[in-house]
């Protein structure tokens, strides 16, 4: 009987977290989140120099916050060339990451519901695949595999077993590859002031 009402209890509690779209007031909670959750190295990733001084891809920004509003996770996927077709077309793929969890919340599903929403959201926008770095056993539960990403690779060191991809639109990797590139628009930069 106990786990019937606590069941129940559940279901009419309010949701421990909310998905949302990431704004500017968000920013420096993000940031921070990532250096607890990755560390200080984070920015030496391969996955760092596509997205470095890039804008995340419309709409793909998302983050996970708690009942008072405060970010305990994120994601972002950023526009990339994901290398060229068999006719020598770049092919255009989204790039996730990263992804990450306050580690106080870990367990609570606040990742997986990350990757679902922005997997859902990307494939409304009409993407064809989204590539990753990231922990086979983990990403494989929302269909991403290595064998999609065999031919392509990744600017500067990564591990192959974890460079994954997952087709949005049936044979969109098929025969594809080359170099993973960013094709996303560039951050602008604010005018320097200059000292009187």
């Amino acid at each position: 009987m106990a786990a019937v009402l606590d069941t129940v209890r559940a279901f009419f509690a309010p949701a421990a977290f909310v998905i949302d779209s990431e704004t500017p007031a968000d920013v420096v909670a993000r940031e921070a989140l990532l250096d607890r959750a990755m560390g200080a190295d984070r920015r030496n990733k391969s996955s760092e120099r596509i997205r470095h001084g890039r804008v995340p891809a419309d709409g793909l920004a998302l983050v996970a916050r708690d009942r008072k509003g405060h970010v305990i996770g994120t994601v972002r996927l950023w526009n990339i060339e994901a290398g060229i077709s068999r006719d020598g077309n770049a092919v255009d793929g989204l790039l996730l990451g990263p992804l990450a969890v306050d580690g106080g919340q870990a367990g609570k599903g606040i990742g997986s519901a990350l990757m679902r929403a922005a997997l859902v959201e990307a494939k409304k926008r009409g993407h064809g695949a989204v590539l990753l770095v990231g922990d086979a056993a983990y990403y494989e539960r929302f269909g991403f595999f290595a064998e999609k990403a065999q031919h392509l690779v990744m600017p500067g060191p990564f591990a192959r077993a974890r460079f994954l991809a997952l087709e949005l639109k049936a044979g969109w990797l098929e025969g594809v590859a080359g170099m993973v590139v960013a094709s996303g628009r560039k951050l602008t930069q604010l005018p320097q002031r200059k000292a009187a």
